[in-house]
């Protein structure tokens, strides 16, 4: 007989020959495994989520949350509790070059958006701002709020193999606390099981780079060193320092995890020669070195050494196994694109998955994960690669990439401040090399501006907006299919919410405007012709929506009888610049075609406009827009925001 878990935490053994059922199993319990149990579970799909590991990470690694993901964490429920446990962005900043902590600065840049010149771009462009929440603080929350949601969480059980059939996957494991084997069988499996994942590599999936093409060591250790730190607040501080790195990059990263007190260095070792050995004593060296503080008491707290990679999956998915995270993508800490990505693949899965399951979709919606997300795991590796690899311009600029010693490196560095030609001329090329790290530290277009292109996007003809500005460097609104949706204040005389806000995860939704109300009835029918929730938010003066400041009728771009169709992952799946002339016939062939459900467009029009009369209910017209949002699930309340 097959167990079935009822709910919680499972720990108890099992008899050998055991068969669990679910219908997703996530393999791993990091950001992308648990952010994908916390997505199915708020809609409402059974997974279980198991891990060899027994609790959640044990070491800081990923911490820069990007704006993209806390949207995301706002959609689900818990950007307050998130943001509770996170140094805010406005201490995240100045981040600093240096020769030692306590040493000469050989300057600073304004970076996560914290620049005057910059804030606005940030602040104009989401409702969420960027923050730093260390993975060891972020995993507990997300594993929290997906198992009382109803993810079954199993510690201490491993993957070992798994064998695919048309009608689901069978999942062998391990448990780790007792030894004995047993079979998990799920209608989907999801493999987030990191860098080394042995799903991808079971998969066989096709990648692109390599793999440890570059050591690193972490070393984690207390100190309060605030009078250092504490008037240049910031997450990230870079020491150049000659003569004291183990045969690597010439760099050196003091990390906060912690406002002032627990910190984590970076340091670099030569991965073609054996691995350094770091024990309290070395490590306690590296510490006092790059804070260049000989005397300081240090605790330290862990070390760990880990290969620096560029590689990336052009598929994501094979039949009914799809990979997410670090499984698929796999770089350096640059930029801080990896567990913000990895989120972000979970959460353009789970709604898809949720539709196939339930029927509303059919299986080839599916394969649209790949094509949609694997374009964003090339372009992240080779964008946080190539930061890495502009850290080669500073020491350029210093003069000390060709130095034979320590003591030419150091009169390299000290020519920067020389009243001669040559001095000017480095301090210039210092400041233009800094001007080149914007790419790493402020690259606000790669974090929150991805594009899709998939048969889940409904394409209108229009060419996306020529950038204005760098658009690696610059987010730029549009309503294109296949954009994000843009954010914009609106709300009524009591209430401002987020433009996103009006599109929850759990649902479809056409934003549109007072003289495109007749969308609102077609949505109503065609929601209730295939079975899906389609609402409908009519934005204007004298609706509960309105356009408080009129940002948002200067970035739909269609006209204000036009519509958007909004994904439940707030990309535009669809779009019409006017009224058109059966509204209910164009918006049901592009939710069928979005849904890969082609056949349902011979369904008859007439009867099924029949049936659907019954469905329109008082509770899903626009009029109660802000009343379905304080009552939802994981809703906004009426101050906008996440309970």
């Amino acid at each position: 007989m097959p167990v079935i878990f009822d709910d919680g935490i499972c720990e108890t053994a099992l008899p050998h020959g055991t068969e669990v059922q679910t219908e997703v199993l996530i393999v791993g319990s990091g950001p992308a495994g648990s952010a994908a149990a916390l997505f199915l579970s708020t809609l409402g799909v059974a997974n279980l989520m198991i891990t060899k590991y027994r609790w959640t990470a044990n070491t800081p690694r990923a911490h820069i949350t990007n704006q993209r993901t806390m949207e995301i964490f706002r959609d689900v429920g818990i950007e307050t509790a998130v943001r509770a446990e996170s140094t805010p962005n406005e201490m995240m900043g100045d981040t600093v070059f240096c020769t030692s902590i306590a040493g000469e600065e050989l300057g600073r840049i304004l970076t996560f958006g914290t620049h005057p010149g910059r804030h606005a771009d940030y602040e104009l462009a989401s409702a969420a701002s960027m923050c730093d929440i260390p993975q060891t603080y972020l995993e507990p929350i997300l594993v929290k709020n997906a198992t009382t949601r109803g993810t079954l969480t199993r510690f201490s059980t491993e993957y070992l193999s798994h064998v695919q059939d048309a009608e689901g996957v069978s999942v062998h494991v391990l448990d780790r606390l007792t030894g004995l084997e047993f079979s998990i069988r799920a209608k989907y499996l999801i493999g987030a099981d990191g860098a080394r994942s042995q799903v991808a590599a079971d998969l066989d999936l096709p990648m692109e780079g390599e793999m440890d093409i570059a050591g690193s060591m972490n070393i984690t250790f207390t100190a309060d060193i605030t009078p250092f730190v504490g008037h240049r607040p910031s997450v990230l501080y870079w020491v150049v320092q000659p003569g004291s790195n183990i045969g690597g990059i010439g760099t050196g990263l003091v990390r906060m995890i912690r406002p002032w007190n627990q910190w984590l260095v970076v340091w670099g070792y030569d991965i073609t020669q054996p691995a350094p050995v770091i024990d309290t004593a070395a490590a306690t060296q590296i510490v006092r070195n790059l804070l260049g503080l000989p005397e300081l008491e240090v605790a330290i707290t862990g070390t760990s050494l880990w290969g620096n990679n560029a590689q990336y999956a052009t598929r994501l998915q094979r039949g009914r196994v799809f990979c997410v995270g670090d499984a698929v993508h796999k770089h350096p800490p640059s930029n801080g694109l990896g567990s913000n990505t990895s989120i972000q693949d979970s959460y353009n899965l789970a709604w898809k998955l949720a539709a196939v399951l339930t029927g509303t979709a059919g299986p080839e919606l599916l394969d649209t994960y790949s094509e949609e997300r694997a374009p964003v795991a090339r372009q992240i590796v080779l964008r946080a690669n190539k930061s890495a690899g502009e850290f080669g311009q500073l020491f350029d600029a210093l003069g000390v990439t060709d130095a034979r010693t320590e003591s030419e490196m150091i009169q390299m560095i000290e020519e920067r401040k020389a009243n001669t030609p040559a001095g000017a001329a480095k301090r210039q090329a210092i400041q233009n090399a800094m001007e080149v790290k914007n790419y790493e530290f402020n690259a606000h277009g790669v974090e929150i501006g991805q594009f899709y292109e998939s048969t889940a996007i409904i394409a209108d003809g229009s060419a996306r907006p020529v950038p204005r500005r760098d658009p690696e460097l610059y987010y730029q609104a549009s309503t294109v299919p296949g954009s994000r949706l843009p954010h914009a204040w609106v709300g009524d005389s009591a209430h401002k919410i987020s433009t996103h806000d009006l599109a929850p995860f759990t649902q479809f939704t056409v934003i549109t405007g007072i003289t495109g109300s007749a969308w609102a009835d077609a949505a109503a029918r065609v929601g209730a012709r295939l079975g899906v929730r389609l609402e409908t938010v009519i934005i204007g003066p004298g609706q509960p929506v309105t356009d408080l400041y009129f940002d948002w009728a200067r970035l739909r771009e269609v006209a204000e009888d036009g519509a958007l169709l909004v994904r439940p992952d707030k990309h535009i799946g669809w779009r019409s610049h006017r009224l058109a002339d059966d509204p209910e016939a164009v918006l049901f062939d592009a939710m069928t075609a979005l849904l890969g459900r082609a056949d349902s467009r011979a369904d008859s029009r007439a009867d099924s406009r029949a049936d659907s009369r019954a469905d329109s209910r008082p509770d899903r017209r626009p009029d109660n827009v802000l009343n379905n949002l304080a009552d939802a699930p994981v809703g906004v309340a009426a101050s906008g925001r996440r309970s």
